[in-house]
């Protein structure tokens, strides 16, 4: 181990087992309430992937799981107890090869969202590495359509897939970034998706763990995040439309060089920490983390230890969420420690205070300290409070654990949920953008329709606010297009009307 990644582990344990104090107001960290919900049905050695989505249109949230073995679970959700029906609607049971990542999107517009899983197999097996393609029947069935839709994607490596809307036609298109060679790009044309481009540009060649995608610059169109492992820089590629693609990270100082073999990007969270209205950054790396704050002007400054979150050691998977609903995203970090084979979890929690920085608050008992790689917030219960959502798939203890937010019923009623849809009302619209503001004009937050992330997952649901307040507010949807952000209000808005639901809005163009 180097010299470097000495100190970093020495300052990441110091920093976890040290009380600390919230700089905002003086008052002493503490760990927040969560309950551990049906440990005995979701304590599955080698769970990998978790991805959330209503899969069903029933109203409530449920998740698919991957794991080593090949098989796919599938819960639904009733009331809040969760059954698998994986081997019921069609899923993989089994496999020789594992799946890696999970990601939902309704690539066909009918209505129901549809599931990519893909493989992972080292060193590359002709034939046996792919992605496949579930497609969702009714919520009833799924039945695999990869070769016949194009997107068996051979010889990937898989990791982290998006369903976005690149090209700003209406169609989900598919990003799949691979661990052991080129990225692929591909667009969406009637149901059958067409390779973008060749080798280089877009198709990045870095081993590409995590993939973000989010509007930076504000022109209307989806620009790409690379979280590269094993020495590699990180790349954004800025979208100038028409297919065409530019590397900016080298002149934004976003590509993050001189890493060693050892050291690399792995997962990627967009959010507005700082509720300024821009899309930041946070990249979990083995190494020291890394945090990009946006600066409007289409530069980003990297603020981690400013802002106290540039633990070093072994983080693999991140998720922002603002599980205490005082109106700022706090930050979960999924990281492990131990050698290969015997992992243990060594997870972060940051309170956001506020003021720019964080406060860790979990320590190596926590109840919360279950996860080495997938994480996701997500409120399954719609309550008002965001719930967690882990894996644990390394060594002979695993499992997909899911922790119950325990909010005090008061701070749980203090949020919102918004539902971002396409133009025909029933599709979630990945990558668009949603701002809460008061009264007066003064934004109070700033939420993205997820484009993946976690760990390799991309899920299907609506944006959370937590809100100081109950004062009525103004929601503003910026939705992507080639002409520029289009951007549509609803005026006081009522968060108790939404109490246990979530607030609608249709794209209107």
């Amino acid at each position: 181990m180097s010299n470097d990644r000495k100190r970093n582990w020495r300052l990441y344990g110091a920093t976890l087992l040290t009380p600390m104090v919230l700089v905002a107001t003086g008052a002493q960290a503490q760990e927040p309430a969560f309950t551990s919900i049906q440990p005995e049905t979701f304590g599955v050695v080698g769970s990998l992937s978790t991805a959330w989505a209503d899969f069903d249109n029933s109203g409530s949230l449920g998740f698919a799981v991957s794991l080593k073995s090949g098989e796919v679970r599938l819960y639904r959700n009733d009331n809040g107890v969760f059954t698998n029906i994986g081997a019921e609607v069609g899923l993989p049971q089994a496999g020789s090869d594992e799946i890696r990542g999970l990601s939902w999107g309704d690539y066909n517009a009918d209505g129901f969202v549809d599931l990519l899983g893909g493989s992972n197999v080292v060193p590359v097996v002709p034939g046996q590495n792919r992605s496949y393609v579930w497609k969702n029947e009714g919520g009833k069935k799924f039945v695999e359509v990869a070769a016949e839709i194009g997107l068996t994607i051979p010889e990937r490596v898989s990791r982290q897939a998006n369903w976005i809307d690149f090209d700003n036609d209406g169609k989900l298109d598919l990003y799949a970034s691979n661990r052991s060679g080129p990225n692929q790009l591909y667009r969406n044309e009637g149901g059958q998706f067409v390779k973008v481009g060749g080798e280089g540009g877009v198709n990045d060649l870095r081993p590409t763990v995590g993939s973000c995608w989010f509007d930076y610059n504000r022109d209307g169109r989806l620009d790409l995040f690379l979280a590269n492992q094993s020495g590699a820089t990180d790349a954004l590629w800025r979208n100038d439309g028409n297919g065409v693609f530019v590397d900016v990270a080298p002149a934004l100082g976003l590509d993050a060089p001189g890493r060693d073999r050892s050291e690399g990007g792995v997962g990627c969270a967009i959010g507005d920490y700082n509720n300024d209205g821009l899309f930041d950054v946070f990249v979990a790396v083995y190494g020291a983390n890394l945090l990009y704050r946006n600066n409007g002007d289409g530069t980003f400054t990297e603020v981690a230890a400013q802002a106290g979150v540039n633990n070093g050691g072994h983080a693999v998977g991140a998720a922002w969420g603002d599980y205490d609903n005082d109106g700022y995203l706090d930050l979960f970090v999924a990281t492990y420690e131990g050698e290969p084979g015997s992992q243990t979890p060594l997870n972060l929690l940051y309170h956001n205070n506020g003021d720019g920085t964080f406060t860790q608050v979990l320590t190596k008992d926590s109840l919360l300290n279950a996860a080495d790689h997938s994480v996701e917030w997500v409120d399954y219960n719609g309550d008002g409070a965001l719930d967690l959502s882990v894996t644990r798939g390394y060594g002979p203890v695993g499992g997909h654990f899911l922790f119950r937010n325990d909010l005090p019923a008061e701070a749980r009623a203090r949020s919102l949920s918004v539902a971002v849809l396409d133009a025909t009302g029933r599709t979630i619209v990945p990558g668009a953008e949603v701002r809460l503001y008061d009264q007066t004009g003064k934004i109070l937050a700033s939420r993205q329709v997820p484009t993946g992330g976690g760990y390799n997952a991309q899920s299907a649901i609506p944006v959370h606010f937590g809100l100081k307040t109950l004062e009525p507010v103004t929601v503003e949807v910026t939705y992507m297009s080639n002409d520029g952000p289009k951007v549509q209000r609803v005026n006081g808005v009522d968060p108790r009307d939404y109490a246990g639901k979530s607030l609608r809005v249709t794209r209107q163009d």
